[in-house]
C-alpha cells in the first residue's frame, strides 16, 4: 500500500508540526468568524502553542451547532469564507449546515481511501446519499484526489444496485457495511456477478466482526473509517491493523471528560475533540459527541503497515444520547420536536432494536391522561412526523400511563453489535 511521508514520521516531529501551526490556526478563526472571535475574545492566539494551551479554550459541542445556527444562519458564525465562494452547503439532522470549500478533498478522505488500496485507475461504487448530506461527496472527493473514477450509485434501488455492479463491474465500493452486504446479496438472488468488487471503505455504521468475517468469505477486504461532516476524516483502519484506527496526520484529537473540557490521561475513555486545520471551516475544539480512547500500545509500537501515527480504539459510543441509525444521526432534540408537534402526547422515547444494518426504530407514546382522538390517525400523522424530522422511517407504538422509564432518556439503543 502506498503511504504517505507524513504518515511515517516520528511521533515527536508529527507533534512539533501540528503544535506549530496551532496558534495560526486559532488566530485565523478567531479573525476571520463571529463565533471564534467572540468565544476567544480574551484568548491571545500566539500563546496557543502546547496542547496544554490548547486545553484552556473552550470546546464547541457538535450538540451546540443547531442551536448557534438558529441564531447567525448558516454556520452560526463559525466559518471564514463567504457563501458564494464555498463550492457546496450540506444538511444534515438537526438540522444542521455544513460548508464544503473549493478544494477536491476538503474532508481528507483519500487518505483512508489510499491505505484501503484505493489507487488510479479504480472505479468506485460509491452508495451514501448525495441528497442533502455530505457523506458521498466526502468519499467521491477523497476518490477523486487519488484518481479514481466515481459512479454515484447513492442509496436504495438495490436491485439496480446489483444489475449496475455486473454491468460496469467497479472494482471497490464506499457506503455503510450492511447495505453492502445487503446489495450482494441481492446479486445473489439475481444470478448476477458482483465478484469485481474486491475492496471497500466503509462508514456511517460499525463494521461489526460477523460482517467483516463474512466479506473476508467472498474475497472482500474491508476497512472501516471515522469521519464526520464537520471536521472531516479523523481516524482509519488499514488492512494490516488487527484493531484501531490510525488518526488523521492533518488533525490534533484530544480525549476529554464526557461533556467536560480536561483531557484525560492515554487509554481511558473519554470524548473525542478535534481540532482542524481547515481555512473554510476553522473548527478548534470541537467536541464530536463520540466516545474513543487512546490506545497505549501505539505509544511505543506503529502499525504493521508502518503508519506511525497514535491510534484510537474505535468508536465506543456516545457521550450524549445522539445515536446513529442507518448512518443517520438521531438527536433527543428531535424527539421533543415531535413531541411539540403532537400535543397528544405526555411522554416519549425511541427505541433502536435489532442488528446493525437491520436496525428497527419504534416510537413508544404515552399519551395525556384524557386523550380522545382516532389513535390509527395520530399514529399516522406521528409516523410522518417522524420522519419528516429524523429522515428515518419509524413504527408508533402506544404505551399505558406511567409505562415509560423516568430516567430522562429519550433515545435507547438495544441493538445487538454481534
Amino acid at each position: 500500500m502506498l503511504i504517505d511521508q507524513l504518515e511515517i514520521r516520528q511521533q515527536t516531529e508529527r507533534e512539533k508540526a501540528l503544535l506549530q501551526k496551532l496558534s495560526t490556526q486559532v488566530a485565523h478563526a478567531k479573525n476571520t468568524t463571529e463565533y471564534f472571535g467572540r468565544i476567544f475574545a480574551n484568548i491571545d492566539p500566539a500563546k496557543v502553542t502546547s496542547r496544554e494551551a490548547l486545553a484552556e479554550l473552550p470546546v464547541t459541542r457538535k450538540s451546540e451547532l443547531s442551536v448557534e445556527q438558529k441564531k447567525l444562519a448558516p454556520f452560526g458564525g463559525m466559518c471564514s469564507t463567504p457563501l458564494h465562494q464555498l463550492k457546496r452547503i450540506f444538511q444534515s439532522p438537526g438540522p444542521i449546515h455544513e460548508p464544503q470549500g473549493s478544494g477536491i478533498d476538503t474532508f481528507r478522505l483519500a487518505r483512508a481511501l489510499r491505505a484501503a488500496g484505493f489507487k488510479a485507475g479504480d472505479l468506485v461504487h460509491n452508495t451514501f446519499s448525495y441528497h442533502f448530506t455530505p457523506g458521498a461527496w466526502m468519499l467521491e472527493g477523497g476518490a477523486h484526489a487519488l484518481g479514481c473514477c466515481v459512479f454515484p450509485a447513492g442509496v436504495g434501488q438495490t436491485e439496480l444496485q446489483a444489475q449496475t455492479i455486473a454491468q460496469l463491474k467497479p472494482t471497490a465500493y464506499t457506503g455503510t457495511p450492511s447495505f453492502l452486504k445487503i446489495i450482494l446479496e441481492k446479486a445473489d438472488e439475481l444470478g448476477l456477478d458482483s465478484s469485481s468488487i474486491s475492496k471497500a471503505v466503509v462508514s456511517g455504521e460499525a463494521l461489526t466482526p460477523s460482517m467483516r468475517a463474512w466479506f473476508k468469505s467472498r474475497g472482500i477486504l474491508v476497512t472501516s473509517t471515522y469521519a464526520t461532516a464537520d471536521v472531516g476524516l479523523i481516524a482509519y483502519e488499514s488492512p494490516e491493523l488487527a484493531s484501531g484506527m490510525i488518526i488523521d496526520e492533518d488533525i490534533i484529537l484530544e480525549i476529554v471528560e464526557p461533556n467536560g473540557s480536561k483531557p484525560l490521561p492515554i487509554g481511558e475513555t473519554g470524548e473525542v475533540v478535534i481540532t482542524v486545520f481547515d481555512q473554510d471551516y476553522p473548527l478548534i475544539r470541537f467536541g464530536t459527541g463520540d466516545l474513543s480512547a487512546i490506545d497505549p500500545e501505539s505509544l511505543s509500537s506503529p502499525s504493521p503497515c508502518g503508519r506511525t501515527n497514535l491510534r484510537i480504539k474505535g468508536w465506543l459510543g456516545r457521550a450524549d444520547q445522539t445515536t446513529k441509525i442507518k448512518g443517520m444521526f438521531v438527536h433527543p432534540g428531535q424527539v421533543q420536536e415531535i413531541i411539540r408537534k403532537h400535543p397528544e402526547i405526555n411522554k416519549a422515547r425511541v427505541i433502536v432494536s435489532g442488528n446493525i444494518g437491520s436496525e428497527e426504530m419504534t416510537m413508544h407514546c404515552e399519551l395525556k391522561n384524557g386523550t380522545q382522538c382516532d389513535l390509527d390517525a395520530l399514529c399516522t400523522a406521528i409516523t410522518q412526523s417522524t420522519r419528516d424530522v429524523t429522515k428515518l422511517r419509524a413504527k408508533v407504538q402506544f404505551e399505558n400511563s406511567d409505562t415509560l422509564p423516568t430516567d430522562g432518556k429519550l433515545i435507547e439503543d438495544k441493538r445487538t453489535y454481534a
